[in-house]
């Protein structure tokens, strides 16, 4: 079905212009009953959101275990970069041959990869493992989204949403106590053990209680549906090329050495084949129109810049607060869980902003607020109290739930239900893009800051190299007091310059926002007949 270029009464207090461009009707026929498949997603959702907030808790002690400190960002950026690469991936499945047999592959390809995780003997070989895992979570977060908008219309969006934002409240407070119990308690390898109930009931209700339309068969002589795995290839090499030379640069060799430069070349190489095969082929894994449309390229944009600022708090605050501020995993990770638990409330009522203002506005206001907490993070005393950086956390999910809420909702009002999977995962790809390259370039900062004071140390009795650095700090009673302060200086610095990258990321979105996005966003008129993802049962 076509939409025409109308005006209707929309979203920002005024009235929002409808695109004319090509989209497809929702399936008909409004579901009876959708509580089995609104659990079933927040099961599905809990996986990832439970697995960034455990893991991140129990770092220390998996260091300490497997070794590796000066590639450890790697169980991050590794899961992270087969996330990015499978996202546009499974969001053209999804519009091509239905939501629900994507799902069902990506829970069981997360659930394969938690048991290898929990069987790692190597720090390499738990990398490799959190990859398989990255490959299931792709299809999690991307299809998870976008049968969230299938199931409701706009104005009923941020229910769903809201209840979407509870698992990552919930996920905030059990991910650091389940980490931090089992890492000092039991063996850090239950943390990914953990995920195989959550996830064997989230598959009993995806099969029982989703149910999609019949698809119409395919016209006869029609050309088959095909996906760009070739694309998919390339997009997962210039990735990988340029993680390594972010991560190993400056740390196994300078950042303008041969084998840094020669990294950084063959990326720009793999980057301009990808454009060239992405511009060839026949059904794109990133479609030209995604970036053609103003409001869709915007939104990457801006969810690009907020995934690399969202490093530095999930992956180096737990680190900060057990080797600063001295606090056990358990404690460390409620530092972190508060952001997650002002993120949902404030996601929940960001709706009342942007009905009256629009989607644009308030996620400025958002960013706007993220780019001055950001800048207030390393002007905290050292060593300072727990409270001090809960309380930046605190403000920081506040903010940006005033942020991401409006743009995910705005964006998927945009398109029609054959676009709503594509442009979904086009938006949590830029996101996720962001906090690969982030995980690497911070994780080469913080590792890059720890050399060089490691390097020029003036106490005696640090550690020689960067792989020491977690052991002697949770056994500080093998420094003496000269050294162990030195030490929490030098990860307290680390971790500063962290923060300043992410107000400078915090900045580009609000650049973004202000000189690139409309100033009201194209909603598509939801005509009686789209109605959402039809349930049974």
């Amino acid at each position: 079905m076509h939409t025409e270029g109308i005006l209707v009464s929309g979203v920002g207090g005024g009235k929002e212009a409808i695109s004319g461009s090509k989209t497809g009707s929702a399936p008909p026929a409004a579901p009876r009953r959708r509580g089995p498949v609104v659990a079933a997603l927040m099961l599905c959702m809990a996986l990832s959101a439970i697995d960034g907030t455990i893991v991140s808790t129990a770092i220390p002690q998996i260091v300490g275990d497997l070794g590796g400190f000066s590639v450890f960002s790697w169980l991050f950026s590794g899961y992270l970069l087969a996330v990015t690469v499978t996202l546009p991936v499974y969001g053209k499945l999804s519009d091509t041959f239905g939501r629900k047999p994507v799902l069902i592959a990506g829970v069981i390809l997360f659930l394969i990869g938690s048991v290898l995780c929990a069987a790692a003997w190597s720090m390499a070989a738990l990398i490799a493992f959190r990859v398989v895992q990255g490959i299931g979570g792709g299809a999690l977060q991307g299809t998870v989204q976008t049968i969230a908008a299938d199931l409701y219309p706009l104005r009923e969006r941020p229910r769903i949403q809201a209840r979407l934002s509870t698992v990552w409240a919930t996920s905030a407070v059990a991910g650091p106590v389940l980490g931090g119990l089992l890492a000092v308690y039991a063996d850090w390898r239950w943390i990914f053990l953990i995920n195989l109930p959550i996830g064997a009931l989230a598959l009993l209700l995806v099969v029982r209680h989703l149910h999609e339309p019949s698809r119409a068969p395919r016209p006869a002589g029609a050309p088959r549906s095909r996906i760009d795995w070739a694309g998919a290839l390339a997009v997962f090499a210039t990735g990988a090329v340029l993680l390594t030379a972010l991560v190993q640069g400056g740390v196994a060799w300078p950042w303008l050495s041969a084998p840094s430069l020669g990294l950084l070349g063959a990326t720009a190489v793999l980057a301009a084949l990808t454009v060239l095969i992405e511009r060839r082929a026949a059904e794109p894994v990133l479609p030209g129109w995604v970036w053609r449309r103003r409001t869709i390229a915007s939104v990457n944009l801006a969810m690009g810049a907020m995934g690399l600022l969202m490093v530095a708090p999930t992956v180096f605050l737990p680190t900060y607060a057990q080797s600063v501020l001295g606090l056990g995993p358990i404690a460390a990770g409620f530092v972190l869980s508060v952001m997650t638990l002002s993120w949902p409330v404030s996601a929940a009522f960001s709706n009342r902003v942007y009905n009256r203002i629009g989607f644009r506005r308030t996620a400025i206001i958002g960013m706007t607020g993220a780019l001055l907490i950001l800048l207030a993070f390393p002007l905290l005393p050292y060593p300072g109290e727990a409270w001090q950086p809960a309380l930046i956390m605190l403000l920081l999910g506040a903010a940006l739930g005033l942020f991401q809420l409006p743009l995910i909702v705005g964006v998927q009002s945009t398109v029609g239900w054959s676009e709503r999977g594509t442009t979904t995962a086009s938006v949590l790809f830029c996101r996720q893009l962001g906090q690969s390259i982030g995980a690497a370039l911070f994780g080469a900062v913080a590792n890059g800051v720890l050399a060089s004071r490691l390097a020029d140390a003036p106490v005696a009795g640090l550690p020689g190299d960067l792989d020491s650095v977690s052991h002697a700090l949770d056994d500080p009673g093998s420094l003496s007091a000269a050294a162990t302060d030195y030490l929490r200086r030098a990860v307290d610095a680390a971790v500063d310059q962290v923060y300043l990258g992410a107000a400078a990321a915090a900045a580009v979105a609000l650049l973004v926002l202000v000189f690139v996005a409309p100033r009201r966003f194209p909603i598509l008129a939801e005509e009686p007949e789209s109605a959402p993802l039809p349930h049974k049962g």
